[in-house]
């Protein structure tokens, strides 16, 4: 290996709906975390590996920054402060088109002390351009020593910078992980995501933030992946919600699901869906400890 060879924890930081999640697919390269414009979507930390000959950098796409109002909520904010603990770079994501004093309340609570990249994200919503350079400097003189850099992760206006600006900051180092490796977690993990974030697409009001997936059996077959999955839900009127009339909403749901998990799979997938209740489940330990929140 390489005297020079960099490696070292990329984590991502932000309030919800600062465009993360959109960010890490971009820089893996890979589909790797589920994306949704309604607030909340991650509610775990996830690593994404991108390795070269020359480095690997262990991304981190960790929930959006919230004040708890659930157990849940506590332990996704556990998960933040979990990630602060083992950075080595710290990305920062910020609406550029929201106020500087809205990014205090986040850049405050995570007193970083590590190298710093902030992302002024959306910056192709700005619609007058001369002020963006304003805007930059702006940052910049509040966060003296920070990088900063105004990006559309969505556009991919900017993106390109993103990468060698890490590396400037990289420490030396070893590989964490088999150059292989996209991630530290399951397929099991990801085919649960992927149910998820349909969920998040093809229903409305208080339903996506009330449900969790289980995945209950994952078995590979010869000719396709057998796949058994439990959606969660706190109240009988909402488990009538995801079943739709006649069944026709989780009918729908399936087939949405199913087409996102064969593709990331590559194989046929036979995909079951059952909804089941399990009152105030967000606030109860066993049931949060049963669907992944540790």
């Amino acid at each position: 290996m390489s005297a020079t060879f960099k490696a070292g924890f990329v984590n991502i930081f932000g309030a919800p709906n600062a465009g993360k999640s959109t960010l890490l697919n971009l820089l893996l390269g890979e589909r790797l975390v589920i994306i949704s414009p309604k607030v909340q979507t991650t509610r775990h930390r996830i690593l994404g590996i991108l390795s070269e000959p020359e480095y690997q950098i262990v991304f981190s796409d960790t929930p959006g920054i919230i004040e708890p109002k659930y157990k849940l909520h506590q332990k996704m904010m556990l998960q933040v402060k979990s990630a602060l603990e083992d950075a080595d770079v710290a990305i920062l994501m910020h609406d550029i088109t929201q106020p500087i004093e809205d990014f205090e309340t986040i850049s405050n609570s995570l007193k970083l002390k590590v190298p710093v990249i902030l992302l002024l994200n959306k910056v192709d919503m700005v619609k007058d351009k001369s002020t963006i350079e304003g805007i930059i400097n702006k940052y910049r003189e509040h966060y003296k020593g920070w990088q900063v850099l105004a990006v559309s992760a969505q556009k991919k206006i900017n993106t390109d910078k993103i990468l060698p600006l890490i590396l400037k900051s990289l420490p030396e180092g070893f590989a964490f992980y088999p150059d292989d490796s996209i991630s530290d977690r399951s397929e099991r993990f990801f085919v649960s995501e992927m149910i998820r974030e349909q969920i998040y697409t093809l229903y409305e009001e208080e339903i996506p933030y009330h449900s969790a997936v289980l995945i209950q059996a994952f078995e590979e077959k010869s000719t396709l992946t057998v796949i058994k999955a439990d959606i969660i839900v706190s109240r009988e009127t909402q488990k009538m919600i995801l079943l739709g009339k006649g069944g026709s909403m989780i009918k729908q749901l399936g087939i949405n699901s199913r087409k996102v998990i064969e593709e990331f799979l590559e194989r046929k997938v036979h995909l079951e869906l059952f909804v089941k209740v399990r009152p105030k489940w967000r606030d109860n330990d066993n049931y949060l400890k049963e669907y992944g929140y540790n």
